[in-house]
């Protein structure tokens, strides 16, 4: 945790708040509950991870991992159409490459 998130946090208990940055929840859609996609993946890219607080880490790890299952959602129905050339259509690219 990098220093100014301590004193962040620090300042906060010692004025009897929540150790926990709320206003990062009034600056638009939380990671956690932006839809997986590109938006999500690029504002987990632009992210500097050493200012996030732990709770906000958490809910950039969730964000993470619901990117990571969508896009593997994505490559899992790819393979299945690849792998399911109904008759009629040209051959698929590993069919060709055998022949040729």
């Amino acid at each position: 945790m990098s220093p100014g998130v301590v004193d962040f946090l620090f300042r906060r208990l010692v004025a009897g708040e929540a150790a926990e940055d709320v206003q990062w929840h009034r600056e638009g859609t939380a990671l956690s509950a932006e839809a997986p996609g590109a938006e999500l993946a690029r504002r987990l890219a632009e992210t500097d991870l050493e200012a996030l607080t732990p709770t906000e880490l958490f809910h950039y790890v969730r964000a993470a991992q619901r990117l990571s299952a969508w896009a593997e959602a994505l490559r899992e129905e790819a393979v299945s159409r690849y792998c399911a050339v109904p008759p009629g259509r040209p051959e698929a690219p590993a069919d060709a490459a055998r022949e040729g």
